[in-house]
């Protein structure tokens, strides 16, 4: 099931994607539990795609690709390295990454973005699954230089923009080898696949529920292949994960 959140003549809700007949089913409240349609059914064409959640926040994990690390001049991690990016750093597909004047080195990094159903603590490996909503592409965008300079990572991921999310959720996917590929203005710049992971999606739950309490809607970032790069002003950049769909954003100046 791809569950989108879009908005429709000023009101904004959930919806089931119908892909072949480019329609989208209209969902009473919210998707966590049991999804309850309300019989309306709309135009794909006719409604505009928003970050397909709002988190309460945003776990990301770094340095979980081995051939990533490396590029960067930097060891796979002892334990999986996590940090935040705000809720206030999130969009939706289309909407407009707005290059921060503080940086002149923006990078774009393809990742699969696991999205959390149910407020969960100290999850055990083997009931992972069940606090699992479903998966959606993301793009961590970060300001390098910042994030070389400052040494800690807040500025350099956590500005407005940095963590475009969507199209939309997928419920009905296996995670554990697929391809995750970025083009740039339609040039292929990552390509890589799940299995590569360092640590599993199912390590990365256990790890940071052994912290904090996951709430419905928060969402982890599982790290990024090799391949990352420079992102300009007036840049097309694309994520796709094999079995959802793809996410794109062009990159703007900011106002």
């Amino acid at each position: 099931m791809r569950i989108a959140r879009f908005s429709f003549e000023g009101a904004v809700t959930f919806g089931v994607i119908d892909a072949e007949a480019e329609s989208v089913a209209v969902l009473a409240g919210h998707p966590f539990g049991e999804p309850q349609p309300t019989g309306q059914v709309l135009s794909l064409s006719d409604v505009r795609l928003l970050p397909p959640m709002l988190p309460s926040k945003i776990v990301a994990v770094g340095r979980n690709y081995a051939a990533h690390a490396a590029e960067l001049g930097h060891e796979v991690p002892e334990a999986p390295l996590t940090f935040f990016k705000p809720s206030t750093s999130v969009i939706g597909p289309t909407e407009n990454i707005a290059y921060p004047p503080f940086s002149s080195e923006v990078h774009y990094e393809a990742e699969l973005a696991v999205v959390i159903g149910r407020m969960c603590r100290e999850v055990p490996h083997a009931r992972v699954g069940e606090v699992i909503l479903g998966y959606t592409c993301a793009n961590d965008v970060t300001a390098r230089d910042i994030q070389q300079r400052e040494g800690q990572w807040a500025r350099a991921k956590g500005f407005d923009t940095a963590c475009p999310l969507g199209p939309w959720i997928e419920t009905e996917l296996d995670p554990a080898d697929l391809a995750i590929t970025c083009t740039v203005n339609g040039e292929l710049r990552q390509a890589g696949r799940t299995s590569q992971m360092v640590r599993s999606i199912a390590d990365l739950v256990v790890h940071i529920s052994d912290a904090m309490t996951l709430l419905p809607g928060d969402v982890i970032l599982t790290g990024t292949p090799a391949g990352v790069g420079p992102l300009a002003i007036g840049d097309e950049v694309s994520v796709t994960v094999e079995g959802i769909g793809t996410l794109t954003n062009r990159v703007v100046k900011r106002g």
